[in-house]
């Protein structure tokens, strides 16, 4: 379905090898994600070159600024169709990575996926903020993703009492990072992390893109993340 040779070139590009079966691994991908969008809103995304491009493409650019090593586990935060966290596990396939959302039909999806390519992941049907209440994932995580999911001010109190001290969340945005991370920089200090790395890019459609990579410096606060709603109502 889609052009392994625009894929293999923006790869390359990133300087990321994917290994064998790669290339096959994020064709069959593509082709379940437009088959199971007829049924399951997944994206508005659905032309060939714009998956490699806007969705896959983006997702790998995570591994120009953090290395992944064997081992390593990372959550996926409003994982949706699965952007960045499959690509990145089809990348790294001997990461430990968790799918998070709470559409269930979004994780039946993911685990058709990881079926049908060979690979293995856990996925979760719960909010993040339920999560990071729950010892068992709280601080556990190398890495925290988050790709589309809510502004930077409120995505963090999401997703960094997932990650353990000296571990990274890392936000992808849009053209709009600069002004988030800038509205976020209170939240981000009050939840234990430190801006690590901004970088701004252009996909080679023209899009610009930016991620924002955050340390975690110190535990956070125990009454952190607070409820959903008081999250989304008032932002740190």
């Amino acid at each position: 379905m889609i052009d392994y040779d625009l894929l293999k070139g923006e790869i390359d590009k990133l300087g990321i090898d994917i290994g064998e079966y790669g290339l096959d691994r994020f064709d069959q991908y593509a082709d379940y994600l437009v088959n199971w969008n007829r049924h399951v809103n997944l994206t508005a995304i659905t032309e060939p070159d714009e998956i490699v491009i806007k969705h896959f493409v983006d997702s790998l650019y995570v591994l120009k600024y953090v290395k992944l090593h064997k081992g390593q586990s990372l959550i996926d935060v409003g994982s949706g169709a699965g952007f960045p966290g499959l690509p990145l596990l089809f990348a790294n396939p001997d990461i430990n990575v968790t799918f998070v959302d709470s559409i269930r039909k979004k994780l039946v999806f993911i685990k058709d996926v990881l079926h049908n390519t060979g690979l293995i992941a856990e996925t979760k049907h719960s909010r993040a903020e339920e999560l990071g209440r729950n010892n068992e994932f709280r601080e556990k995580y190398d890495f925290a993703t988050a790709r589309a999911v809510a502004q930077l001010n409120v995505l963090c109190e999401y997703c960094l009492p997932l990650v353990k001290v000296g571990g990274l969340f890392i936000a992808m945005k849009g053209a709009s990072g600069k002004e988030e991370l800038e509205q976020a920089a209170h939240a981000i200090e009050v939840l234990g992390g430190e801006l690590a790395k901004f970088a701004e890019f252009t996909l080679s459609n023209g899009d610009k893109r930016s991620i924002i990579i955050i340390r975690k410096i110190s535990q956070t606060p125990t009454k952190y993340p607070r409820k959903s709603k008081k999250i989304d109502t008032k932002p740190l």
